[in-house]
């Protein structure tokens, strides 16, 4: 080869790994900026201050046989890392996804397809994006633990190691391994819309319960070692060991939990390949879409995600409104209620003084909201109305309801984003009456919360629980609230599924302190909060939507 086509050959490897490092790290800056990190980092730190409590606390992320550690820093940083990890692990992924599609719409993609960079190498720079954001996190996770060890004052001697060990074998290569699963979904058409955050809100809850096995691959979560450790310490300082064992999730306990000192754990080699294998796991995932992934190349055909106008599907059946790929507009054109395509009426105001002006629009938007979705979920819908006038009362409120109200949880999370995520925000901004139109399409979501809660209401209404019915409005109310809340103030679908599948989760598991409909019962009761205090809650989310909708629209007058 000679001089000047070696020089050449360098100069293009050379210009490739620029453009590799470019696209992460640019990539990496705009995900930062959103609105969805801030908030799921937010989330992030209150957990980190849930799982070091008060000494009087009653709430614990960790309970080892009805002990917790002395919050040194080997501690904090496990308890913090521990559950840092199982959050962002769920969380996490809702933040990272979107990247390709996102390339996708802006062009982005299409100008990449044009360059020399290999598909492997822009799936690796997605990768290594996605575990940025993560790793950044979990860096403020580790913060946070600082913070909070300082902040109790059980013993304020800070050991650097002890804090910082926790994070980089327990969070870092769950994140590693979210971070490729991200970017695997996008890549898997069934999987890039709705029905992949569902799936994923699964899959996380298995890696969450499994991952603390002794028999999980590759160590899980990485937890036994540290158990076992505590376990021993506890042992040799208080003589005996609760049977009860090691237990890591959120839980309430009648009394404070005892103390002993943990100083941290020496992992063996065998643990640390476990772990770095993680991450060589994660590598191989991320690789395995060169397989199929087109690289927005219109003439691979069906590989990845290559035609802009093929409409994704999420489990609802409806055209995806989430991920791109369908033409803006297409489907606000056709419903009654919406915008017509055409200028703007140069009378100010003539659509709300017609008769019946607010009825049509709501028609509209109830429409828009549920179109597309495919006679299979009316089917599954149909099916849970009619189990609930037949199943037992307490069956009814205890089970059919919460499922009621999960099964539309992709089409609440259209709300308050579908018009920034269609492209469609410029043209509603001439809409006459912004706030009527917000009204409208938050009432469309009470209309579908209240049409598949139905029967239980019903149910309750003949049986004569009034309690229970005001719980029940409460909640229907308090649903689209949050929809409509969270997909104004960050613009994406995500973060609604991000929020709402952990919340049933845990509502679903009795904890009253969440249960914003009435399925949580004492004594036949619903024992949540009150529906006055859920009504208030949702009434403050209302406003929220119309004062950050103001917001933007002066900031853009």
């Amino acid at each position: 080869m000679s001089v000047g086509a070696r020089a050449t050959a360098r100069g293009r490897a050379s210009g490739r790994v620029s453009l590799f490092a470019g696209l992460a790290v640019g990539d990496f800056r705009d995900r930062v900026r959103r609105p969805v990190y801030a908030v799921t980092l937010l989330a992030a730190v209150g957990l980190g201050y849930l799982a070091v409590p008060d000494a009087g606390g009653h709430w614990t992320i960790m309970d080892v046989g009805g002990n917790r550690g002395v919050y040194n820093s080997a501690y904090v940083g496990a308890v913090t890392a521990l559950a840092g990890a199982l959050w962002l692990t769920f969380g996490g992924f809702y933040v990272v996804r979107g990247g390709i599609a996102r390339d996708e719409r802006s062009g982005v993609g299409q100008v990449l397809a044009a360059t020399p960079l290999r598909t492997s190498h822009y799936l690796l720079a997605k990768f290594l994006s996605n575990l940025l954001v993560l790793a950044s996190m979990v860096g403020v996770l580790a913060v946070t633990a600082l913070l909070m060890q300082f902040a109790r004052g059980e013993d304020r001697s800070l050991d650097p190691m002890a804090l910082l060990q926790p994070f980089l074998l327990l969070s870092l290569p769950l994140m590693a391994i979210t971070a490729a699963a991200a970017l695997l979904f996008e890549t898997v058409p069934l999987l890039r819309g709705g029905f992949g955050n569902v799936v994923w809100f699964v899959v996380a809850m298995v890696i969450a319960i499994g991952g603390q096995s002794a028999s999980a691959p590759l160590d899980g979560l990485g937890v036994n070692p540290v158990a076992r450790s505590m376990g021993v310490a506890l042992e040799a300082q208080h003589g005996t060991v609760d049977p009860g064992g090691f237990s890591l999730g959120l839980t309430k306990v009648d009394k404070p939990l005892g103390t002993f000192v943990w100083s941290g754990f020496d992992p063996s080699s065998g643990y640390v390949l476990g772990r770095l294998a993680l991450f060589l796991a994660a590598f191989v995932v991320a690789l395995l879409p060169t397989l199929w992934f087109g690289r927005f190349d219109p003439a691979r055909g069906s590989g990845g995600t290559a035609a802009p106008v093929r409409a994704a599907v999420d489990t609802a059946g409806a055209p995806s409104v989430h991920d791109g790929a369908e033409p803006a507009g297409a489907r606000w054109a056709t419903a009654p209620g919406a915008l017509p395509r055409t200028e703007p009426r140069t009378e100010p105001g003539i659509e709300s003084r017609r008769a019946g002006a607010f009825g049509r629009l709501l028609a509209g938007e109830v429409r828009i909201l549920v179109q597309g979705v495919s006679r299979w979920w009316w089917l599954v819908a149909a099916g849970l109305t009619v189990a609930g006038f037949a199943m037992p009362l307490n069956v009814v409120t205890g089970l059919l309801l919460p499922l009621s109200w999960l099964w539309p949880v992709l089409l609440w999370s259209r709300l308050g984003s579908q018009q920034v995520e269609n492209g469609l925000e410029v043209l509603l901004g001439s809409y006459p009456s912004a706030r009527r139109r917000l009204l409208a399409e938050w009432a469309s979501g009470l209309v579908l919360t209240s049409v598949t809660g139905l029967a239980p209401l019903i149910r309750m209404l003949v049986a004569g629980d009034g309690a229970g019915a005001a719980s029940w409005l409460g909640g229907a109310l308090f649903v689209p609230s949050l929809a409509m809340a969270l997909g104004v103030v960050s613009r994406s679908h995500r973060l609604f599924q991000a929020v709402y599948l952990p919340l049933w989760w845990i509502l679903v598991n009795n904890v009253a302190a969440v249960d914003f409909m009435g399925a949580v019962r004492v004594n036949g009761s619903p024992a949540g909060p009150g529906p006055l205090l859920v009504g208030a809650l949702s009434a403050v989310m209302l406003a929220v939507v119309f004062l950050v909708g103001a917001a933007r629209r002066n900031v853009k007058g």
